[in-house]
């Protein structure tokens, strides 16, 4: 039976990440894309892989029209984040409109008829986890019958019930030869092409309940339950990973400690040799064994949600431990030989300026390496809403972030360049890169190259000041009054 289908194009429409051009690392894959690539393969004659991000002919606008007028009649487009959101739209509305257009991830999701209003040439939109739908999309399946989706039809957009989500084990996972090219770091838009970069999920979903968490509250959405693969499900595609640095982005690695522990130990035991990223929370600390096994198997850096120094903002986020519980797993974490990274949350409700400049000091006295610390965002159906929009010396600015009255957007900015001078000084910058290197996570050659790239950045860097200074200078001679001509 032949295909109804015969060439799909998955489009990663993104040119650059979110901290482009700064010197945050541009590397991830489109991995949840690439579920849907390998989805689709054996549905479609042929699959086609593009990472926008990515250097090729393609990410001219002409070449890619016409690769898909002239090759193309299943586009399948992921909008997951929310920057560029309006950039993303308009590239969508410059393509095709007689090739079946099908959209999918989280700001898809959450945003449904922003989507169909914004891009005309948009045909359905699947929300949440795709793989099935689009599946069915691509059989030609009836779509008011199909479960998951959104669609146009003549009297408007349906929106058909929520799919239920099955075990992940029934997903294939990525086909990494569909990638034209291979992912390393990126920083500043220079690639350290010394070691190559990778992600692979183990399990999705989490049992926790952070106020962070949105997808339990958007209607046309729904809360993945945590459902993990099997064990020689994981182990079949590391072995197919090239990488020598790999991200396990699973939200939580070690939620079932004693899985995360034997997959440890198969990696030790198979001799994969490779460095290991994993998003976790602090409760792992007690697992001492866990840690020793991830530790053999080559786990270098550990991603812990922090959010605060304050237990009231802990027990406002609802994260379950408060700052003795912190203190208590690092003085574990400090035996064994990881890199951490925590991430807090400024600039929420109570907040004082005080209690936000803590956040360097706190993450000091815990052993934190490194830190990233972001605004706290209000999304479209954040459960924080309702706290932010009761309290009356704040208010969520049109970038969903959330300011005070009193404090405003200089007054955030200027105690986030206070964080980093606090946390960031040359002896903790070289702290950060003497155990990077250490750890094996920087090779020689990749440091080398930061040394000669390090000029070439900051003048980057101070060049968008500049010009962004400027663009606020021209904006304020337009407000002007003009002097009447004689």
């Amino acid at each position: 039976m032949s295909a109804l289908y015969k060439h799909a194009l998955c489009l990663h429409p993104y040119f650059r990440d979110s901290h482009s051009g700064s010197l945050g690392l541009a590397i991830f894959p489109p991995v949840g894309l690439e579920y849907i690539a390998a989805a689709l393969k054996g549905i479609v004659e042929r699959v086609t892989f593009v990472d926008l991000r990515l250097p090729g002919p393609l990410r001219e606008p002409a070449a890619l029209q016409s690769f898909i007028a002239q090759n193309i009649d299943l586009l399948c487009i992921s909008i997951n984040w929310e920057y560029h959101f309006l950039e993303v739209c308009q590239l969508v509305n410059t393509l095709p409109r007689d090739v079946v257009t099908v959209v999918g991830g989280k700001q898809a999701t959450d945003n449904v008829e922003a989507i169909f209003e914004a891009c005309p040439n948009v045909d359905i939109v699947v929300r949440g986890e795709g793989e099935e739908s689009i599946v069915e999309i691509a059989q030609g399946r009836t779509l008011k019958l199909i479960k998951g989706i959104s669609y146009r039809s003549k009297d408007g957009v349906v929106h058909n019930p929520n799919r239920p989500l099955p075990e992940v084990d029934v997903y294939r996972f990525p086909d990494r030869n569909l990638r034209s090219q291979r992912y390393h770091m990126n920083i500043g838009g220079y690639a350290l092409r010394g070691q190559e970069f990778d992600i692979i999920l183990t399990s999705r979903g989490c049992p926790y309940n952070c106020k962070f968490c949105t997808f339990n509250l958007n209607p046309l959405g729904q809360k993945r339950n945590y459902s993990a693969r099997s064990i020689d499900s994981v182990m079949e595609e590391l072995r197919q990973v090239t990488a020598q640095i790999v991200l396990i982005a699973d939200e939580n690695f070690f939620v079932n400690p004693r899985r995360a522990k034997q997959i440890c130990d198969r990696i030790t035991a198979e001799g994969l040799q490779k460095s290991f990223i994993v998003q976790s929370r602090i409760e792992i600390y007690q697992h001492p064994d866990v840690l020793e096994s991830a530790a053999r198997a080559g786990i270098k850096v550990f991603l812990l949600g922090i959010e605060s120094p304050q237990d009231r903002i802990l027990e406002q986020f609802n994260k379950g431990f408060d700052t003795a519980k912190l203190r208590e797993a690092f003085q574990t974490f400090r035996k064994y030989p990881f890199y951490y990274h925590g991430y807090f949350i400024y600039g929420n409700v109570g907040e004082t300026e005080d209690e936000m400049l803590q956040i360097p000091t706190f993450a000091r006295e815990l052993g934190l390496d490194s830190i990233t610390y972001q605004k706290l965002r209000i999304e479209k159906y954040s459960p924080l809403r309702e706290l932010v929009e009761s309290a009356p010396d704040y208010y969520i600015g049109d970038d969903t972030i959330v300011y005070s009255y009193k404090l405003g957007r200089k007054g955030l900015k200027k105690i986030s360049r206070q964080i980093t001078r606090r946390f960031y000084t040359p002896w903790q910058l070289l702290k950060i890169t003497r155990k990077l290197v250490r750890l094996g996570v920087v090779n020689n050659k990749n440091f080398q190259w930061l040394v000669i790239l390090f000029p070439f950045l900051m003048a980057s860097a101070l060049s968008r000041k500049i010009a962004k200074k400027a663009e606020r200078s021209r904006w304020f001679v337009k407000l002007l009054p003009r002097r009447a001509e004689s």
